[in-house]
């Protein structure tokens, strides 16, 4: 489809796509003029891309004044959010497995800050809960170097048989552990304590009790003074592209109350136990604890 719409403005667009059906799988051609892309901007147009559930594409110019943006529908069901419920709906055949979060700016950027807040390079063992093939030790990894790495002891649970092996073979170094369990079930692992959590997008899962999991998580497997970084998603992955924005039981628009509360419930408790938490992030919301003075 070719659209002209040419010398409208941000309200006379949005109301374009609301009234247009487009169908998934296709693409989507609109002439602009180079001065209303540069009024309104490049990432306005990548905003209302996701609004509507597309992905844009490379644009080409046709003219000296005529620009034209490109867009594709996503195909809605192509979602590991639509999978049954299994331990292989995150494993290395599944929607889920293609996911590398940390190729997504505003991801890799938050995540690594969060690292640094919490001086990850002191931290000796971490626990990375739902670490599915490893993408967050990939990071730390590339932040650090080499022996600096190696001198730490990584622990990373999953849930996926699959995406443990894939996650083995990722890092077969000694200092690395990986096993496939379920974070329900914990106590039946010796573990120990650590001197860092990670969890990114797991504890939120419809069979986990949030605040019950936190709190057992703080009091039991966290060393005194230890850190903490949560994520929260705040998008949803949809043939491959991340849209801003959760998706909440009973609306059809993103409606963030849930992910808020469990942030506010968590930096309450942290907070009375005497750290400092910061909220950060954009598609992932982050919470980043430290202990006061540390």
């Amino acid at each position: 489809m070719t659209v002209d719409l040419k010398a409208k403005n941000s309200s006379e667009i949005l109301d374009w796509f609301e009234k247009t059906p487009i169908a998934e799988g296709e693409i989507l051609e609109i002439e602009f003029l180079n001065s209303d892309i540069e009024k309104i901007g490049y990432k306005a147009f990548v905003d209302l891309a996701h609004i509507f559930f597309m992905k844009m594409l490379t644009p080409h110019v046709k003219d000296e004044e005529t620009t034209v943006l490109r867009f594709v529908k996503l195909h809605l069901e192509t979602s590991f959010h639509k999978a049954e419920q299994s331990s292989e709906k995150y494993g290395v055949q599944s929607e889920f497995f293609k996911i590398d979060k940390t190729a997504q700016f505003s991801f890799l950027y938050h995540y690594r800050q969060a690292l640094k807040f919490i001086n990850i390079e002191e931290k000796t063992k971490v626990l990375n809960l739902g670490i599915n093939k490893g993408d967050e030790f990939h990071v730390i990894k590339e932040m650090l170097p080499c022996k600096a790495f190696e001198e730490k002891e990584f622990v990373g649970i999953d849930y996926s048989d699959t995406a443990i092996e894939y996650a083995k073979q990722s890092f077969p170094h000694t200092n690395t552990k990986f096993v496939a369990h379920d974070i329900n079930k914990l106590a039946e692992l010796d573990l120990g304590r650590f001197d860092l959590i990670v969890s990114i997008g797991t504890l939120q899962s419809s069979n986990i009790d949030f605040n019950a999991m936190f709190m057992n998580i703080y009091q039991n497997y966290l060393e005194k003074g230890g850190s903490l970084i949560l994520g929260f998603p705040n998008c949803r992955w949809i043939d491959g592209e991340m849209i801003y924005g959760a998706k909440a039981p009973n609306y059809p628009f993103s409606e963030m109350s849930l992910v808020l509360k469990d942030i506010h419930f968590c930096k309450k408790y942290l907070q009375q136990k005497k750290y400092r938490v910061v909220i950060t992030g954009k598609d992932y919301l982050f919470l980043t604890a430290r202990k006061i003075g540390i």
